[in-house]
């Protein structure tokens, strides 16, 4: 069953002022691969999500959320530490670090394929001010030698090096094309059509129900909805009858893999509310870059419109996404907050609610926005540096200021220049137009880029030769 909004209220209501004395609970749930437009909040039009919906209703939601980078790890990077890929050297994914490319007119940056332990993380705060540490799902920022365990947690479950699994129904392994064999560790045994979607909120139950009386700071980091394309065949069914031509969501099992994560969604918060937990436990819904635009199974997988473009891109599609956060008691739910944010904030945000203390040097505390939606913060600029190739871009830097956004492209010098207040489409470049302020924003990225000793691809020798 899920929690109204009038149900949610009068439990905080009832525990706010017991809170005083009492540690509140952490949990991060965060989605991989969703779309700023796959939530019916942000106007999608095919996926169901009623839980999400109804805990939109008991939140707080940001219009204008960043992920730090428009690929996976950097942005969980970005989020344990409050530090911007750039400063922190992890700018590609955990394999894509590996990987060589040398077809290219540009030799990509080079990019740390883990989180170095030098790096303070959210767990490792949390844990030094004695919560219970759990992670469960999708870790990417690096092997077994920079797991989680070795990064602040107390448990892991499911936490590996790889981006995704062989497969979302059990046992959730198998051979890749590669020769490589993956699989989830930590779960408990399965039966044949179970989902790991499923398995991972067990897990993450179990873990909540571990720490009895305890504080605990909970990451819950699904697979959902990333590659393989997979979904229950009830929902398959469901979405693929459902389905009209004037929807601009038109894959079946993309919806179906949606509305998984939002059942599970679901069945986290009622188990909060079951437990007694809700009305002390800050919850946190985001995800780690923009929806994946390309085809996978001969299938465009999803559409970020209005949004331009998708995952791999600098434009609004790829590093947009969806945030929802409940503070109970402080918090306004319904609340809608237009103010930009990027999630390096995450960092100084929750150990603020937590009176805990931690240097963000790329992120600021949003306690002020949670209190009071329409709360003034400081102005402040927002860079982002992906200098490796993507099917959606070539390598390319970014620098948002006001309204106003500046792409510039590594391959040819080339300057794209948005009013985003009067074209959030990305639709018509103005670096023709105003050259003085397309100058203006480059010479701050530039400023910004060495400040925060940020990778910079270069020529490729065998290319000019050609």
């Amino acid at each position: 069953m899920t929690i109204s909004r009038r149900q949610f209220l009068r439990t905080a209501s009832a525990t706010v002022a017991a809170q005083g004395s009492r540690k509140l609970n952490f949990i991060f749930v965060l989605a991989d691969d969703l779309g700023w437009a796959d939530l019916p909040v942000n106007g999608g039009d095919l996926h169901e999500t009623p839980e999400i919906d109804a805990f939109a209703k008991t939140a707080t939601r940001f219009t204008q959320a960043y992920a730090a980078a428009p690929i996976c790890s950097p942005t969980r990077a970005s989020i344990m530490t409050g530090k911007s890929p750039a400063r922190l050297g992890i700018t590609i994914w955990h394999e894509g670090a590996l990987r060589k490319v040398t077809n290219r007119a540009l030799l990509p940056a080079d990019s740390e394929d883990h989180l170095e332990h030098a790096e303070v993380t959210l767990a490792e705060k949390f844990h030094e001010a004695g919560y219970r540490t759990m992670h469960v799902g999708k870790w990417h920022l690096g092997t077994t030698a920079h797991g989680p365990e070795t990064q602040g947690f107390d448990s892991n479950t499911g936490g590996t090096h790889w981006g995704a699994p062989k497969t979302f129904f059990y046992p959730y392994k198998g051979m890749q094309t590669n020769g490589e064999f993956r699989f989830i560790p930590g779960l408990r045994p399965g039966k044949p059509g179970d989902f790991l979607t499923d398995a991972f909120t067990d897990a993450a139950i179990a873990a909540i129900d571990a720490c009895g009386a305890d504080p605990f700071f909970l990451n819950l980091w699904f697979h959902n909805p990333h590659t393989p394309i997979e979904c229950k065949p009830e929902h398959e069914a469901y979405f693929a009858h459902k389905i009209r031509p004037e929807h601009k969501h038109q894959n079946a099992k993309y919806a179906g893999m949606i509305r998984s994560l939002s059942e599970n969604f679901g069945r986290l918060m009622n188990h909060l509310e079951k437990k007694g937990l809700a009305g002390h436990t800050v919850v946190v819904f985001f995800s780690d870059n923009g929806g994946y635009t390309e085809k996978h199974g001969g299938k465009t997988v999803t559409t970020n419109a209005p949004l331009r473009s998708g995952k791999g891109s600098l434009y609004e599609g790829g590093v947009r996404v969806p945030f929802l956060i409940r503070w109970p008691g402080v918090t306004k739910g319904g609340s809608v907050c237009h103010t930009p944010v990027i999630s390096c904030d995450f960092f100084p945000t929750l150990l603020e609610i937590a009176g805990l203390k931690g240097d963000a040097p790329d992120g600021i505390s949003l306690v002020p926005l949670l209190r009071d939606a329409k709360a003034t913060t400081p102005a402040r600029d927002f860079y982002f540096h992906y200098p490796h190739y993507y099917p959606t871009t070539s390598p390319v830097s970014m620098v948002r200021s006001g309204d106003w956004k500046l792409l510039e492209y590594f391959e040819d010098g080339r300057l794209e220049l948005f009013n985003l207040a009067r074209d959030p489409s990305e639709a018509n470049n103005l670096a023709t137009a105003d050259p003085a302020r397309a100058a203006a924003l480059r010479a701050r990225l530039d400023v910004w880029r060495k400040a925060t000793g940020a990778r910079l691809p270069v020529k490729n020798p065998a290319a000019t030769r050609r």
